[in-house]
């Protein structure tokens, strides 16, 4: 597992184009909330749930946390987050798709989960209210990501973690080669057999944009944060990143 980690004060400037606007991305998330999951399932085969699991774990949530799940979709983090901290403890999760929060929420009634639709880059929570935070294939998709890792910094307690779970360009040639083949071969047909190539098309490009582990780091700390990890998982084709405040 390779990892890139570096502390405060040993970073560069970065320039990191930005994605579509919010409400392009925001239309995609509400036109794929119905097969979400089913597609997520099928194009991962499964692995996706090991993934997510890393990133409860590297948060450092326990039974007792109050912790938060930022851009979270149909819940699944959320979820673990909730089993996590247990009864004593509380999870909120933060998603500005609506289509998504309706599913997040008919899944798990009785889970201590509080679901809001808001602005990652705008979090409606006070300075300091969290012991961990996670965020799961979001970070690639918000329109700056510097403000979203410094909101995620405001709102951690000191001294709490955030895991930020999401694709990642394998350093490896073949590696890259292979994931760029399933991308073109396997994910969007699957998607367009669902009706929605478009909606899937996408993430090829955002993943061009999108920096890489070390850049990451490097944005962590710019925001505020102490230290941070960036570990490669999947031979390089996912990433979490590691912050701490």
């Amino acid at each position: 597992m390779a990892e890139s980690a570096r502390i405060k004060g040993s970073f560069k400037s970065l320039n990191v184009s930005s994605p579509p606007q919010a409400q392009e991305i925001q239309a995609i998330f509400d036109r794929i909330a119905p097969q979400y999951d089913q597609l997520n399932n099928g194009l991962s085969l499964g692995l996706h749930w090991i993934w997510k699991q890393m990133a409860v774990k590297w948060s450092q949530a326990r039974a007792g946390s109050i912790c938060l799940d930022v851009c979270c979709g149909s819940g699944d983090v959320a979820q673990l987050l909730a089993r996590q901290v247990g009864t004593t403890g509380k999870v909120y999760g933060v998603d500005f798709s609506s289509q998504q929060l309706a599913i997040a929420q008919a899944r798990a009634p009785h889970l201590p989960i509080t679901w809001i639709e808001g602005d990652a880059l705008h979090l409606p929570f006070a300075d300091q209210h969290f012991d961990a935070a996670t965020m799961s294939y979001g970070l690639r998709n918000v329109v700056d990501i510097s403000a979203s890792l410094e909101e995620i910094h405001r709102v951690l307690k000191p001294g709490a973690k955030a895991a930020i779970l999401d694709f990642n360009r394998p350093q490896s040639s073949q590696l890259r080669a292979f994931q760029q083949w399933y991308l073109d071969h396997f994910v969007v047909p699957t998607a367009q057999r669902l009706g929605l190539r478009e909606e899937y098309a996408y993430i090829s490009p955002s993943l061009d944009r999108f920096p890489t582990g070390s850049e990451q780091v490097d944005l962590a700390l710019q925001v505020g944060f102490e230290k941070a990890v960036h570990y490669a998982i999947a031979g390089g084709m996912m990433g979490v990143l590691v912050a701490q405040t």
